[in-house]
């Protein structure tokens, strides 16, 4: 009688061994170790904080690590730079793309390694490099159009593709679906998935659980620094990970709801408002009141929330803010008592090489400055108080650039509530953040609500809105095209509004 072989083991591509690193006095890595088996998707969790982004970093050459060692298919390795990682057939792609936005896909595809001949570019045959690359990657991509012009998933393949033209066998893809749709994310899972079929090794850093559980055939959870566990992915589950990451059980992800007064006074009320991309919408938050914004990316969502505030020109209607109407910018929407999370706070929140400090009291200079002039101990102290309303684990004095994702997010929470808002637009304000950083807005939004403040929240997780909003309202096309309250807000009546699939148990905005 024979046996049957046992299955072989797959090869073990990349081990990390007991590396360290540390930022001045915040120890990032303490001795983590773990290996990456070859053709596998290894997920990287924790949260922000924990030393997943640090370790991808050290894996890609973007920082050295201070102690422990590389081991590339069992050869010792050590790179001094994402260069010299990708010579060794390792490539980074970042959740803040890289790409030369004037410049074609294929150009950017082969950017440094183009075809040339007397320095000359030789077009015909990247042409035909991009084909035979497109084909044998199963991607379909325009070669001629513009990088910039492609929607954000797209701009994600391409920086796939620049590290499969470099012959890339492991890619790390550090939150590739954070500013993705649903359906962009299923795109890119599929991706993920064919490069681990063709051999490829991909290294998965992420905050959204359900994708590691889907994606992934081995995690990693990672805690201050610390590996906490190495396990098969089917092994698992979101509240076991949950409980990794937190070293405690979570048991509740949203804030139970405090119904605002039936009675409250109307904070904002928006009047048959257009502006790009927002045609005629009307809308009412009353104080205490979370109204949810719900749609498709690209819906007009964001558009509107930017028109509100005034961070776009409103071309008619009104925005009125208690009772007086607001107009003017962003400053006279500060003044008249608005105050906004923007969606992307990199490039619209904060101001990176500027301290935790300035950040947090940039829109309220007018309470700390004297005859033009900030007064600095009169500003730390209104800071620090801000600051500890929020929970931000940073000093005043940090550069806001150094912070996980988490406490920047909170900073921006900070100067919100410095300026002492009577209404608050929180355009995808967990974006890029852990579960942990997570609650812990969701309890500042209830919290704000529960002292009156009126909420705009924009959310492209479903389930972000039906946590947290007292009413919903649908858009789609930029325009309001549904209501939903009390039973009526169910994922489903979300859905069949923003793809106008069929009438939602609500009534016509």
């Amino acid at each position: 009688m024979e046996l049957s072989a046992e299955p072989t083991a797959p090869a073990t591509h990349l081990e990390v061994v007991e590396v360290s690193k540390a930022f001045g006095g915040t120890q990032a890595l303490d001795g983590v170790s773990l290996a990456i088996a070859a053709g596998s998707v290894h997920a990287l969790v924790g949260e922000n904080g924990a030393g997943k982004s640090t370790l991808a970093k050290i894996i890609t050459g973007v920082f050295p690590m201070d102690q422990g060692q590389l081991l590339l298919r069992g050869t010792p390795v050590s790179f001094g730079s994402p260069r010299d990682a990708l010579e060794h057939g390792v490539a980074v792609v970042a959740q803040e793309l890289a790409l030369v936005p004037q410049l074609t896909v294929a150009e950017n595809v082969f950017l440094g390694v183009e075809p040339r001949r007397a320095g000359f570019v030789r077009d015909r045959e990247l042409g035909a490099r991009f084909r035979r690359l497109t084909a044998s990657s199963g991607f379909d991509l325009p070669a001629d159009t513009q990088a910039g012009s492609l929607p954000l998933a797209s701009q994600q393949q391409v920086e796939i593709l620049r590290a499969l033209a470099r012959n890339a066998e492991l890619i790390v893809l550090d939150e590739p679906t954070a500013a993705l749709s649903g359906r962009e994310s299923e795109q890119l899972h599929e991706i993920v998935r064919s490069l681990a079929r063709a051999g490829r090794t991909v290294v998965l850093v992420s905050h959204f659980l359900r994708e590691v559980l889907e994606l992934s055939d081995t995690v990693s959870i990672l805690r201050d620094g610390r590996l906490v566990r190495t396990s098969r992915s089917r092994e698992e589950t979101e509240a076991s990970l949950i409980s990794g990451m937190l070293g405690r059980s979570f048991s509740r992800t949203f804030p139970s709801k405090q119904l605002p007064d039936a009675k409250a006074a109307v904070s904002l009320d928006v009047r048959n408002v257009s502006a790009p991309g927002v045609h005629d919408v009307s809308l009412q938050v009353r104080s205490g009141e979370i109204l949810g914004l719900a749609g498709l990316v690209g819906a007009g969502r964001t558009e509107l929330a930017r028109a509100v505030y005034g961070a776009v020109p409103v071309t008619s209607g009104t925005v009125v803010v208690g009772q007086r109407s607001v107009s003017g910018g962003p400053a006279a929407s500060i003044r008249g008592g608005v105050a906004m999370i923007p969606e992307s706070r990199k490039e619209e929140g904060l101001v990176a090489r500027r301290s935790v400090r300035e950040n947090v009291s940039l829109a309220s200079l007018s309470l700390v400055q004297r005859f033009g002039f900030v007064r600095r101990r009169e500003e730390s102290s209104v800071v620090g108080e801000a600051l500890a309303l929020v929970d931000v684990r940073a000093a005043p004095s940090d550069s806001v650039v150094t912070l996980s994702g988490g406490n920047q997010q909170k900073v921006l929470f900070a100067r919100a509530l410095l300026a002492k808002p009577s209404v608050l637009i929180a355009d995808e304000p967990t974006r890029g953040v852990d579960v942990g950083a997570k609650r812990a807005i969701y309890e500042l939004i209830a919290g704000l609500a529960a002292d009156g403040v009126g909420v705009l929240l924009i959310s492209s997780e479903i389930e972000e809105i039906l946590g947290l909003a007292h009413r919903i309202l649908v858009i789609r096309g930029g325009r309001a095209v549904a209501e939903l309250e009390g039973d009526a807000m169910t994922e489903g009546n979300i859905l069949a509004a923003a793809f106008a699939t069929a009438t939602p148990a609500a009534a016509a905005a």
